[in-house]
């Protein structure tokens, strides 16, 4: 059945990649329409989101971010399957560079970093337009898909311009193995990880868990944390900005890496709300005896 699944959607998943961009959008338009003007997907999810994020706003301002966060959301999904077809010429286009200049420091110095971001903007785009800056090998972290044919093909679109992938339970070992290579391990920062082995802080108002490996793999091998932000500047335009979070890890007390970068991101976050991942579970876990 997995095949079956995989062959039936492949001709329309490339069909889809190799629209021109401005048929992208219209494609786009029509599956918002679908998505949350008729089924409402996740609607609830990300009303509750928004309002136990935004208690500040009136209903109004949450409901304006939520229409323009399915408007992103269709966006995304496409110019995703997007990158199976995309130049990097195409990507330069679509997605400008700001501090570059933290990177190539950097690597000059022959140092490896980490580089942590969250579900804000549009990362896989990051991703490709990294690609290209020609400094250090990317390594994004993902976790596998159930279905192998459908993996298989989120790995051919997320290495075809050269960065390469950890699968998430084998990041800390391939990172090991791979020290001897200058390299940029990306961490999405936003993901949920289990309550008891987390960092525990407030997040858009709310008690979040946090990913503690981040901090414990930069402090063991010594690798400075640049944090990405790839903020919207227009349909299907991007700024990825580059900002030398913590330069010397080791040199941090324990919890201190989790919190400067979930600051950071919450601060990109509060300032253009709409194009963050709001249908994602995000809150679902509870802090430990409370």
């Amino acid at each position: 059945m997995a095949a079956i699944a995989y062959y039936l959607a492949l001709p329309f998943i490339y069909l889809i990649a190799w629209l021109p961009f401005p048929l992208l959008y219209l494609l786009s338009d029509g599956i918002r329409l679908v998505v949350y003007d008729l089924l409402g997907y996740r609607t609830a999810v990300v009303r509750e989101n928004l309002r136990k994020s935004f208690p500040e706003k009136s209903a109004a301002e949450r409901h304006a971010i939520e229409r323009a966060f399915y408007r992103w959301l269709c966006d995304l999904m496409l110019e995703t399957l997007k990158t199976l077809t995309i130049s990097a010429a195409g990507v330069r286009e679509r997605v400008q560079v700001e501090g570059e200049e933290v990177l190539r420091k950097y690597h000059v110095q022959g140092r490896s970093v980490i580089l942590v971001m969250g579900h804000w903007g549009n990362w896989e785009l990051g991703g490709a337009r990294f690609a290209s800056l020609g400094l250090h090998q990317l390594y994004v972290i993902y976790h596998p898909l159930a279905n192998p044919y459908f993996d298989r093909l989120m790995h051919r679109m997320r290495t075809r311009l050269g960065n390469r992938l950890y699968a998430m339970h084998e990041a800390s070992k391939g990172m090991l193995r791979d020290r001897g290579q200058v390299t940029a391990t990306a961490f999405i920062a936003d993901q949920t990880p289990p309550p008891e082995r987390a960092y525990w802080t407030t997040f858009l108002n709310q008690d979040t868990p946090v990913f503690l490996g981040t901090e414990k793999i930069a402090r063991k091998l010594g690798h400075p944390i640049v944090y990405v932000g790839i903020r919207t500047v227009g349909r299907g335009r991007y700024v990825m900005r580059f900002e030398d979070l913590v330069p010397e890890p080791a040199r941090t007390a324990d919890g201190e890496i989790s919190e400067l970068h979930t600051r950071r991101l919450e601060a990109d976050i509060r300032r253009d709300p709409a194009h963050w991942l709001w249908s994602h579970r995000r809150w679902k876990h509870r802090r430990p005896n409370t």
